[in-house]
């Protein structure tokens, strides 16, 4: 989950201004937490504490209105729009990665991430991009090799996970859909060495860059199982207080 909010962070600043390039620094004073850091933390406080997803995910977005939702999101918050709103967005999918950490077979997994999407994203797409970023997620934390959760993912969920970092960069645009940005963010973690590399391959390919880098961030988290000691403590000086409790208690519950 820390990965998720790390990738949330360092791409934040360029989500408006994308860099096309491995090359750039990972933190600044312009860097800062988004909705993919607020609603991840949401869906950690449901499963820790067998909350309510809809009614968590509305107290924290209420809570942090601030945090750059979309604009279908925020009359669903305001409740303007009543029920999910049969959405194909990448919102499901971003903020999905506590469930890839906390349960342990790929039907629970697959379940808990379509009921923590439907609450807004009910289209099967939406489902879909939530789906295949926790059992990502799972795979990749359970000693899957890169190739094995690549021909998962594929498999089962359509995904074209044969393109190149290089190969999509020159002509990727800004895409908030979940089959435009979910592949994406795999493919970045799949050609990683590591974790920083991970991240910086997700930025690299421009698009919707905080959350991109926030979903390769969780799937990278739980393959390498590490994250160096300067990434952390440049979330903990940015996250609130708050945040940093939920995240050491879910660490806690679900560091095996």
């Amino acid at each position: 989950m820390r990965g998720a909010i790390i990738g949330d962070i360092i791409g934040s600043r360029f989500e408006k201004n994308n860099v096309k390039s491995k090359d750039f620094e990972l933190f600044t004073k312009e860097s800062r937490y988004t909705d993919d850091t607020v609603l991840t933390i949401a869906i950690a406080d449901c499963i820790l504490n067998s909350k309510d997803y809809e009614s968590t995910v509305k107290k924290y977005g209420r809570n942090y209105p601030f945090a750059g939702y979309g604009g279908t999101f925020k009359k669903w918050l305001a409740g303007i729009i009543r029920g999910p709103y049969n959405s194909w967005g990448n919102g499901s999918a971003m903020r999905v990665s506590p469930i890839g950490f906390a349960f342990d077979n790929e039907e629970k997994i697959l379940e808990e991430a379509k009921r923590s999407a439907e609450i807004t994203h009910n289209h099967e797409e939406g489902i879909k991009g939530a789906q295949a970023i926790a059992m990502s997620i799972f795979l990749a934390r359970t000693g899957k090799t890169k190739q094995e959760i690549k021909d998962y993912i594929e498999y089962e969920f359509g995904y074209d996970l044969s393109r190149t970092i290089e190969g999509i960069r020159p002509n990727y645009e800004f895409d908030v859909s979940c089959q435009g940005s979910v592949p994406e963010s795999i493919i970045a973690f799949l050609e990683s060495e590591n974790f920083e590399d991970a991240i910086r391959n997700a930025i690299s390919i421009g698009g919707d860059s905080d959350t991109i880098a926030s979903m390769t961030g969780a799937i990278s988290e739980a393959f390498y199982k590490s994250i160096s000691e300067e990434l952390i403590e440049k979330m903990n000086e940015i996250i609130p207080d708050n945040f940093r409790k939920i995240i050491e208690e879910f660490k806690r519950e679900y560091s095996a």
